[in-house]
């Protein structure tokens, strides 16, 4: 057996125990938060108390179950990621209900799966708009029988629907739940002394690169324990004092566990968009955000950008405030003239940074992909502490994450307290602990498929783990392909360093059966057009036409040599192809989550792969081409 890894010593104590709603009720007794959940409104936000959030929550759970829901039924929440999902959420937890969120981006053919195999009896949608989304689809849904409307006006025009379904608002459903407990004292601590720890609190499909969703079933401590446990862990943090601005999708296990360890921990919580998102950085002025390092790739290109179009002076500042950045090394104290160098960066150039995402930020909490090493030493050189963690859905999510001042760039930290991590003999990194899901729902094939008579979760991650305990991702472990001559190919090494530049958007490495790799690359349009216009390159030409152009390529071929030193000859990328396209989860090529589906790129791009290994031109002297 290999290798047993735990928490790192000093590490608190497991949390264990604990049902999603007595977080709650903890909350509301140790806090009194006028401002707890913050809706966005135009450009502002409508506060709703920790107490008011807890009345209503109450008053949606006995509204339901007054419908005629029993005890572990399973509901849908079809919602924008808003103090309304919360409500709606914590309602279900606290009647004893199964809620099921479902992704906005997903596929009507996803949604329809969903619905059915989940079994739901009930539908919560945000607006009208949502129910007309998947009002085709309800006729194939049988089980459903109520659909509960979060923003319903008065009269409002409704699309056809089954005859069998009854449409009522959210306010309907709390109405009838407040009349409940006015008739019955008892009501509510009675849903409180029949939830148990054990009992499922949730079921979300996974997105999946491939195949159709699986149901993960979580519990409400393989939930409680994981949000508890990773908060208490992040040293500094003030109880009842932290500002949280969430705008990551409350579907996806990521930022609803973050949920519940904020209101736990007695933070503010601002829900925002994408879209939103730079402005009310500034406008709300954080201490905690979770992202996905996408964004921190783009803040970066943004910098760069920035870079290119400056002259004088303040070019001069930045190129020489970038430099000092680049050479920073997480866990490695700036001693003697470096050290100055940076105080003085700090004031002149660093500061603007922070102050870009709001100016009080302690964490910056990143999950969902691989961060690229050079970012989290440079951001953390700029005074901005990313703590990079690692989990899936199945495991809750999270089964290890860097702590301040145990922070290792191109790691994803040390386990979890009460979480046991080791590597297989493939490489495949197993996890062990009260994280790891109840199973993938009606499947048991499946759930012993990754899941061994011993309790190790088998990831699908390949990894290794430092000499001081850090544990590094180094690939998915189907994401391997094997070339002709027999050699296997990590492909998201070179794919994360190319699509950290901001001149690319996405980079899709590909060589399965073939002698050498080759990569399809698909540019970041406006960064490209900043560059073609700096290097007077006919910016405003189309993008097809931009893309053929010889300066482009050869700009292009510089980051493909980049990204190839250090692999090994036979891993490197050989040649590339430019495509014009994008690769978007409205177009089927990526998860909701942004992972790239890569059976689906390798068929939609069969054609330009197809012309990459078209001739006999060897590895060595093969060409880049562009689409």
């Amino acid at each position: 057996m290999s290798i047993i890894h735990v928490a790192p010593p000093g590490s608190g104590p497991p949390l264990l125990g604990r049902t999603l709603p007595s977080l709650l009720y903890e909350a509301c007794a140790q806090y009194r938060k006028p401002r707890a959940l913050n809706q966005p409104v135009d450009e502002a936000w409508e506060p709703t108390s920790l107490d008011a959030f807890r009345q209503q929550s109450e008053a949606m759970a006995l509204g339901l179950l007054d419908l005629g829901l029993k005890y572990g039924d399973r509901v849908a929440l079809y919602m924008e990621s808003d103090v309304h999902f919360c409500v709606a959420d914590m309602g279900c937890l606290l009647a004893g209900l199964v809620d099921v969120p479902i992704y906005l981006s997903q596929s009507d053919e996803s949604i329809q799966f969903v619905l059915r195999h989940s079994e739901a009896r009930a539908l919560v949608v945000s607006s009208v708009a949502h129910l007309e989304e998947v009002a085709p689809l309800l006729g194939a849904t049988r089980k459903v029988r109520t659909v509960i409307v979060q923003d319903l006006p008065p009269a409002a025009p409704l699309p056809s629907l089954p005859r069998r379904l009854r449409v009522l608002s959210v306010q309907d459903v709390q109405v009838l739940g407040e009349r409940r407990a006015a008739r019955d004292r008892a009501a509510v601590p009675g849903l409180l002394s029949r939830i148990h720890r054990d009992d499922l609190a949730t079921i979300i499909y996974t997105s999946g690169t491939t195949g159709q969703p699986k149901g993960v079933m979580l519990s409400h401590e393989n939930l409680s324990f994981n949000a508890l446990t990773s908060y208490s862990e992040l040293k500094g943090l003030e109880k009842g004092q932290e500002c949280i601005l969430s705008f990551l999708p409350l579907t996806h296990v990521f930022a609803r566990s973050l949920h519940y360890g904020a209101l736990a921990f007695g933070a503010d919580i601002y829900f925002t968009t994408p879209e939103r998102l730079a402005g009310d950085l500034k406008k709300i002025q954080p201490t905690i955000f979770a992202t996905v390092p996408r964004l921190l790739e783009k803040v970066y290109g943004r910098i760069l950008e920035q870079a290119t179009t400056l002259t004088g002076l303040k070019k001069k500042l930045l190129d020489w405030a970038l430099e000092l950045a680049q050479q920073y090394e997480l866990g490695t104290e700036p001693e003697g003239r470096y050290a100055a160098q940076l105080a003085v960066a700090d004031q002149l150039v660093f500061t603007k940074w922070r102050a870009a995402l709001g100016g009080h930020i302690k964490y910056v909490i990143c999950g969902g992909a691989a961060l690229n090493a050079q970012l989290a030493n440079l951001y953390a050189a700029a005074g901005v502490t990313v703590l990079q963690g690692y989990g899936l859905t199945e495991t809750s999510p999270v089964i290890t994450y860097n702590r301040p001042g145990q922070n290792r760039a191109g790691t994803v930290g040390q386990p979890l307290p009460g979480v046991e991590v080791r590597i297989a003999a493939d490489g495949e990194i197993l996890t062990r602990g009260p994280h790891v899901m109840q199973g993938y729902y009606k499947n048991p094939d499946k759930t012993a498929a990754v899941i061994d008579e011993e309790g190790w979760f088998c990831t699908g991650d390949i990894g290794e783990v430092t000499e001081d305990g850090f544990l590094r991702i180094t690939d998915r472990k189907k994401d391997l392909f094997k070339l002709s001559t027999g050699k296997y190919v990590m492909p998201q090494p070179l794919e994360n360093h190319l699509s950290t530049h901001p001149l690319i958007d996405q980079a899709v490495v590909v060589g399965t059966g073939h002698k050498y790799c080759t990569a399809l690359i698909f540019p970041n349009h406006e960064t490209l057009r900043v560059y073609a216009e700096v290097h007077h390159l006919g910016h405003q030409q189309p993008m097809e036409v931009l893309v053929a152009d010889p300066g482009i390529h050869q700009r292009y071929q510089a980051l493909v040599d980049e990204a190839n030193l250090g692999k090994d000859a036979w891993s490197t990328i050989k040649r590339f192809r430019l495509l014009t396209e994008s690769l978007t989860v409205e177009n089927g090529l990526l998860t909701p989550t942004l992972k790239v589906r890569r059976a689906q790129v390798r068929e939609r791009y069969a054609a330009e792969i197809d012309q990459l290994y078209a001739d006999s031109t060897s590895p060595s002297e093969a060409q880049p081409t562009a689409a």
